[in-house]
């Protein structure tokens, strides 16, 4: 029997999933097991590491379970960024895990900024120096906790902790590296500049692959843990983001990947290494090219905190039950754009590129008494699609070249009105991948390219993944109306606003940056 199936897994925020794909990106087996979130203090954000491999488990046992094992060639791995663990020699860990969303490390980027250089941290790294990096927390965990910094032997990200569960072997990818902000993009090794100035060496990390490279093989102990074939090759894997970019087919400049998960993530495709201060640079699926990559974090965080606070509606329509979220958005189908004059900036989690301002917080302005929940549900989606034209704007600008059009995937591109939105508010068409899970076939595209199944990653690419024929154009009457609102308002909301939001952070934070 031929191995003709490959999996990709996705160790992402809320779960992880397992995803059997064939060779021309059918899915044809998944499993999934959730992943709890700590949050020991407002701004903190941790794991327990040891739910990534018992989940991983768990939704590999599932789908494994669906399919003939002997058909399985190679598994890969994309998973949350810029989340990492503490472990000992033996590879224990030595507290939870933070994650890229946790605020603590805010007090110390000023530090770190005088102690690198702003502009030198960025042309290492690819990014600027933000609050979701590693280096800010470790720089934490060294005035908190000393003695788990003496006790670590290595700070390792999710897929290298997953790889060395299932192999023995503590690597990882460049795609994987490079999103902690320690690793030189210019060179493809850890920066001993940068780790210098956190008292580290690059053996305090994973070695680190160039994408689709194999890791090793799985170990008797993992197979028997997951249901795997012992022995089938472990391949490098990416960040979700670019793993993101890879499960959409964004290998050629023009075209855009547009990620509308918690984090709303956008990426277009590089062959050449730039950095600036309007995007990130971020390994792309093929080695030696690079995803311009933007970010708001508070992308289906913001939909969701609505939900939870705000939706307790009546979810009965015409005799039906309808799904909270599918009744919100049902009415705010019938708002006009523009919610009446409520307009949202949707930094719910701090704010990445353009501002880098990790005290960034959100501003709802334009509440009158007309306004209903539905209004505030639709200024939620038109503030993030204004942010994202903000962040188009300023990619283009730094290229030199315009952005075609987008390819959407995650949660939120299962949702007409959002994709609508966006179409209207960025005068650019939205298509929609078939697979809405893009990060994992991403990790299935790398595992065929590296055993075999087809000749490169390029035209694995090409081979499996497939886009909806439903395309989301423009309505040019709403584009004239939302281009009015984003030039005149939109773009000098929150620098009007900044100093002031900044002020309110620091006088009501307390003291939720120390330990509890």
């Amino acid at each position: 029997m031929s191995q003709d199936l490959v999996i990709g897994l996705d160790c992402s925020t809320s779960a992880s999933k397992a995803i059997i794909w064939d060779g021309q990106g059918k899915l044809i087996a998944e499993g999934r097991c959730g992943l709890p979130l700590l949050r020991p203090n407002a701004s903190w954000h941790e794991q327990p590491a040891d739910a990534w491999w018992q989940s991983t488990c768990e939704a590999l046992r599932q789908a494994v379970a669906q399919v003939n094992p002997e058909r399985l060639a190679a598994i890969c791995i994309a998973h949350q960024r810029e989340t990492f663990v503490t472990v000992d020699q033996q590879g224990y860990p030595l507290r939870n895990a933070i994650l890229w969303m946790d605020e603590r490390s805010r007090p110390y980027l000023n530090r770190l900024a005088e102690r690198y250089g702003a502009e030198n941290f960025r042309d290492i790294t690819g990014k600027p120096l933000s609050g979701n990096l590693v280096v800010g927390k470790i720089a934490w965990l060294q005035e908190h906790e000393p003695y788990v910094m003496k006790a670590a032997c290595k700070f390792m990200d999710v897929q290298g902790y997953l790889v060395r569960h299932l192999t023995g072997n503590s690597y990882t990818g460049w795609g994987s590296a490079d999103p902690m902000g320690l690793f030189d993009m210019r060179t493809n090794q850890w920066s001993e500049e940068l780790l210098a100035g956190i008292h580290l060496s690059p053996d305090h990390f994973a070695e680190a692959f160039p994408p689709g490279t194999i890791l090793g093989a799985v170990t008797a102990e993992a197979a028997k843990a997951c249901l795997l074939p012992e022995g089938i090759p472990v391949v490098a894997g990416l960040g979700d983001g670019q793993s993101a970019g890879l499960g959409t087919n964004i290998t050629r400049p023009g075209e855009c990947y547009l990620s509308l998960g918690t984090s709303v993530v956008s990426g277009s495709f590089s062959a050449e290494y730039l950095t600036d201060w309007a995007f990130r640079t971020m390994y792309g699926g093929i080695p030696h090219t690079y995803i311009f990559e933007t970010v708001l974090l508070g992308g289906a965080y913001t939909v969701q905190w609505f939900l939870d606070n705000f939706a307790e509606i009546d979810q009965r329509t015409g005799g039906q039950n309808m799904a909270m979220e599918d009744a919100v958005e049902a009415a705010a189908r019938k708002v006009p754009a523009g919610a009446q004059g409520l307009l949202l900036v949707p930094y719910w989690n701090s704010a990445l590129n353009p501002y880098w301002d990790a005290a960034a917080s959100g501003a709802i302005i334009g509440w009158r008494g007309i306004h209903q929940r539905q209004h505030l549900y639709r200024a939620i989606l038109e503030g993030i699609a204004f942010e994202q034209r903000l962040h188009t704007h300023g990619v283009e600008q730094a290229l030199g070249r315009s952005i075609d059009r987008y390819v959407a995937v995650g949660g939120g591109a299962r949702s007409d009105l959002w994709c609508q939105i966006i179409a209207d508010i960025i005068g650019k068409p939205v298509y929609r991948a078939h697979s809405h899970e893009a990060s994992a076939l991403g990790a299935g595209i790398l595992a065929a390219a590296a055993i075999g199944i087809h000749p490169s990653i390029r035209t694995a690419a090409q081979a499996m993944v497939h886009i909806d024929p439903v395309t989301f154009t423009p309505d040019l009457e709403k584009h004239r109306l939302y281009s009015q609102l984003y030039e005149e308002v939109y773009v000098h909301l929150f620098p009007a606003l900044q100093t002031y939001m900044a002020r309110l952070t620091e006088i009501t934070a307390g003291d939720e940056q120390t330990h509890p």
